[in-house]
């Protein structure tokens, strides 16, 4: 039997069908955390996505002893008590310097992870650059490029892929209608295009496993690269504005480690959706404009030989043959006798 909790008051009951399964869920909040060992830099770079993910985010300054590969059950009680899906922990030590792992829950139980492994050099927070910020609580334009993201085949790039498009989708998605005026920074993602010598890198000890079952350095991989830019419209003489972009921050690259993908069975039961009680259009039915109801009925090749017509004895086939062919006899003898006669 499953566990049934009964509210106590109103409070609690709200609370409860807040949580409740829907058939359009809420929007997805964000919960960050830190590990006992989280360098200053990894910090700054959750703050920043902290700020991306608001007013669906929450952060936890104290230290957790957690270790998502290892033993992910603590990051399931966060995500159940907070009523957060998305988590992000981040951590730092000497084999894995400044991380930051990504997890996605499924009814609070975890669905995929994967680590990302920040670049210290090339890291730029919002307030280091020059340009005005976007209003919290807007959707962003996301855009992916390389050909890493577009492979067929389930793999490390296609979790991350799926991660950060759940990570950065924010409120809604379920809309039909865009207001064009909410559209104000666009974040592009991209991926280097693998080279021979990345995919020739040598084995290190430090290194990840890769499929084979031989371990694949980090630093060899290709680099994920995150920007956000900022969308400015200016007059263009036309009817249409001109559109230019600026970069706004924050500005970070990113090596892959670490992946756990989600199970077929759990993912195909995530993907699942509820049926609405909206009406299904029915093809071939239209409706015009004076309110009639107009449907379009699609017939196959008709053969106008085996049509039933009226039955008439004028119109019999056997006896008016027959006539025809009498009258076609006694022409052909005729004619030779007029001309003997002549």
């Amino acid at each position: 039997m499953l566990r049934q909790i009964k509210p106590r008051n109103a409070r609690s009951k709200r609370a409860l069908e807040k949580r409740a399964p829907k058939a359009i869920e809420n929007p997805k909040t964000a919960l960050f955390l830190r590990g006992t060992t989280c360098s200053q830099l990894v910090q700054d770079a959750m703050g920043e996505l902290h700020a991306l993910h608001q007013p669906h985010a929450k952060k936890f300054t104290k230290k957790n002893a957690v270790h998502p590969f290892e033993d992910p059950s603590s990051l399931e009680f966060f995500s159940e008590k907070n009523d957060a899906s998305l988590l992000v922990f981040g951590s730092s030590n000497k084999k894995r310097p400044h991380c930051l792992t990504l997890v996605r829950t499924f009814a609070h139980r975890i669905l995929d992870m994967l680590e990302l492994y920040l670049d210290p050099e090339t890291f730029r927070r919002m307030s280091q650059f020059r340009c005005r910020k976007f209003a919290f609580g807007l959707r962003p334009l996301l855009v992916f490029a390389g050909t890493a993201f577009e492979s067929p085949v389930p793999n490390e790039w296609t979790t991350a892929r799926s991660l950060l498009l759940d990570f950065f989708r924010g409120d809604g998605g379920h809309g039909e209608k865009v207001d064009v005026e909410g559209l104000q920074y666009v974040i592009c993602i991209s991926a280097e295009e693998p080279n021979s010598v990345t995919a020739a890198a040598a084995a290190t000890t430090n290194g990840t496993t890769a499929a084979n079952g031989s371990t694949v350095d980090p630093g060899s991989k290709p680099v994920l690269r995150l920007r956000a830019y900022l969308i400015r419209t200016k007059r263009s003489g036309q009817k249409l504005p001109r559109v230019e972009v600026e970069e706004m921050g924050p500005r970070m690259d990113f090596r892959l480690g670490r992946v756990r993908e989600a199970d077929p069975a759990t993912l195909k039961e995530a993907l699942k959706k509820a049926r609405t009680n909206e009406e299904r259009t029915k093809k071939n039915i239209s409706t015009s404009s004076m309110g009639d109801k107009l449907g379009r009925v699609h017939l196959g090749k008709q053969d106008l030989g085996e049509l039933q017509t009226r039955k008439m004895k004028g119109l019999k086939r056997g006896r008016g043959l027959e006539s025809d062919d009498e009258d076609v006899e006694a022409a052909s003898d005729e004619e030779p006798k007029r001309k003997r006669k002549e």
